[in-house]
């Protein structure tokens, strides 16, 4: 190990992180300036990787789940050969650069996954190491080991204290992933000042507890972070975490192992200070040496990525038909599936129909992965013919995520981003609460992950409002790049299945319900091509409509059975599966299916927010109050949430 090159990368970090900061006027330089040294040996000598090849998929990942060092990474990136410029650096944190304020996804080479909000760089990790396991297992022969890989993330006090890390880390114990490695950087420090303020457990007691295997170390000795890595390795059945001791802001003489320096650019005169203190010459330096180094192991991981892809090709050869189905788990798009049949009139709940959809879909789409939050049962979402991913059985397709909404979602965002597997969760519509700020991940970084989510309304009945979403259609619809799918029967829901695992640009959420709705037929012939545009018309009047009801999901067949008790008034029924999706459309598609200038009425169980821009206020039947416990047709009626009500709002006029 070249120690003395790897100084001048660590001294290369301290000087691009605190001069791009100071630059932006904006940022953190406590992390980086910190933990240069870890970056300097992790990039340098411990990751397996290749900047030229950055999507390889047996390189190392690494995950910085202290999102806000952010510095820290595009330095490391900048200097070991990928491509973020100097220029780039110095225009840290600017509109269209990409060094953001905190890693992107899809920003630039490198950056394996969005982070910031802590905690959630450790449950991707998580789910990165889940994949990795899983494939080993799938396609790994005794004869060669194409995947064998390592997760590594490096996390802070700040993402400890996140009740996320806590779930993932509990979970990837119990599922012993022995190639996951998190470096713990102990500095002490938060934003407010010293962790003694909030936090003072044994997190090393903690996390052998969880069933890691903890290790412990100086941030700043190179040789003792290579042994303990050493270790962390030779443990197979257990995840480690390196506990690193460090100074915040290391090198800046005034302001080191202080909360100052978390989070503010050290100011012209630290700066100076610093540059005097570390022996740096100038702005943005970068050491020759550190230059030198990064261009010999350049090569040297080339050519280790090239002997892969050489043991890759032999693979390839003596086994064509485990290539033939990587290519399809590498595929684009995955493949299709034959649809169970329902029969009209058939009363079943769409959760049910669900199951059965993600049965077929898992028989023909063999890396469709996922598992629920402890509700396989309730979400109905079991895939029996699959396995189940555990500690031992390593090529199960069914994950047990334990009441940890959560870290689930946070993992699938993990298991998505790994490259190779199509990631689905499940839990009740109404814990969607819990795990938002993943879900919100998935979407900003157009990760395409499924969601499903069961018990949709108030009819779920005697669990009461604390199990019966409100709110929470309209606060899934809020968030950009979501696409909520609300079918109405179990027809649509075959669709909406579809539809999902189609989408490769955002995820999905499905939203199904506890109680049996009838298969209803559709007035349109072509009505599974028009569902894919947001909505369609299930019943179709005789003449020029003069009312058309929106409805969606179980409220469907509540606004057929309105139509029909309708006098004098020609009723057009619009199933929309998907707000936001047909919102989308072009004015003629639209119009098409809502005639423009035709008074509509909307009907959902839900908060009526968001529909205002599809009819008046009067003209929503909406349910806009928490619920109450008792059978769900009772709770309705008591809500005044009835087809006798509906059709009242239509004769109103």
């Amino acid at each position: 190990m070249n120690t003395k090159a790897l100084e001048k990368v660590a001294l290369s970090v301290r000087s691009l992180s605190m001069d791009a900061i100071q630059k932006a006027n904006s940022g953190h330089p406590g992390l980086p300036l910190g933990a240069a040294e870890l970056g300097a040996v992790l990039y340098g000598e411990l990751l397996r990787h290749d900047p030229s090849d950055p999507a390889w998929i047996d390189r190392d990942r690494f995950v910085l789940s202290a999102g806000h060092g952010s510095m820290f990474l595009y330095s490391l990136l900048h200097m070991s050969g990928y491509p973020i410029t100097l220029d780039d650096i110095k225009s840290f944190r600017q509109i269209g650069s990409p060094c953001a304020g905190h890693p992107e996804y899809g920003a630039a080479p490198g950056i394996e996954t969005t982070t910031g909000p802590l905690g959630q760089g450790m449950a991707t990790a998580v789910g990165m190491a889940i994949a990795e396991a899983y494939l080993a297992a799938h396609f790994n022969t005794p004869s060669h080991q194409i995947i064998n890989h390592y997760t590594y993330t490096l996390v802070g006090d700040g993402c400890l204290q996140e009740g996320v890390s806590a779930e993932a880390s509990s979970l990837a114990g119990h599922l012993k992933l022995g190639k996951l490695i998190a470096f713990y950087d102990s500095n002490k420090i938060t934003i407010d000042g010293s962790t003694d303020l909030s936090f003072t457990e044994d997190v090393a007691k903690r996390y052998e507890a969880y069933g890691w295997q903890v290790l412990k170390g100086s941030m700043y000795n190179f040789d003792e972070i290579a042994d303990l890595l050493a270790k962390a390795k030779a443990e197979t059945s257990k995840p480690s975490l390196i506990i690193l001791t460090s100074i915040i802001g290391k090198g800046a003489p005034n302001k080191q192992g202080s909360h100052s320096v978390h989070g503010a650019p050290l100011g012209a005169d630290e700066i100076a200070a610093a540059r005097a203190a570390l022996g740096i010459p100038s702005e943005f330096y970068v050491a020759p040496e550190a230059q030198e180094y990064f261009a010999q192991k350049r090569q040297e991981w080339k050519k280790a990525r090239s002997e892969w892809q050489s043991l890759f090709d032999a693979w390839s050869l003596a086994n064509p038909d485990k290539r033939a189905e990587w290519d399809a788990f590498f595929a684009a798009t995955p493949g299709t599936f034959t649809d169970p049949a329902f029969a009209l009139g058939e009363k079943i709940a769409t959760r049910t129909a669900s199951n059965k959809v993600l049965v077929e879909a898992a028989r023909a789409i063999k890396n469709l992965v996922g598992g629920s939050a402890d509700l396989q049962s309730p979400n109905a979402v079991a895939i029996p013919e699959a396995g189940v991913f555990g500690p031992v059985q390593r090529n199960g397709r069914y994950i047990h995520f334990g009441i940890r909404e959560f870290g689930m979602a946070a993992i699938s965002n993990g298991i998505q981003l790994h490259g190779g597997l199509r990631a689905f969760c499940a839990t009740f519509l109404v814990f969607a609460d819990y795990l938002r700020p993943a879900l919100r991940l998935s979407a900003l970084m157009k990760q395409p992950v499924i969601y499903v989510l069961t018990h949709d309304s108030i009819y779920i009945g005697e669990d009461g409002p604390t199990h019966q979403p409100i709110e929470h259609l309209a606060s899934l619809r809020a968030i950009p790049n979501v696409r909520v799918l609300r079918p109405a029967d179990a027809e649509e829901t075959s669709l909406a299945w579809k539809m999902a695992l189609e989408r490769t640009d955002g995820p999905t959420v499905l939203a199904l319900t506890r109680q049996n709705v009838p298969v209803f037929s559709k007035a349109d012939p072509d009505w599974r091509e028009t569902i894919k545009t947001g909505a369609y018309i299930v019943k179709k009047p005789a003449g020029k409509a003069d009312v058309v009801i929106i409805a969606t999901g179980s409220e469907v067949p509540m606004a057929l059975a309105a139509a029909e008790k309708v006098q004098g008034k020609q009723v057009q029924v619009v199933s929309m599966i998907s707000r936001e999706l047909f919102e989308q459309q072009p004015a003629e598609i639209k119009n098409a299916i809502i005639p423009e200038g035709v008074r509509t009425v909307v009907v959902e169980a839900g908060s009526r927010m968001g529909w205002e821009g599809w009819a008046k206020e009067a003209d929503i039947l909406s349910v806009d109050r928490f619920g109450e416990s008792g059978p769900g047709d009772k709770v309705a009626e008591h809500l005044g949430f009835t087809v006798d009500a509906l059709v009242g709002i239509i004769n109103r006029v």
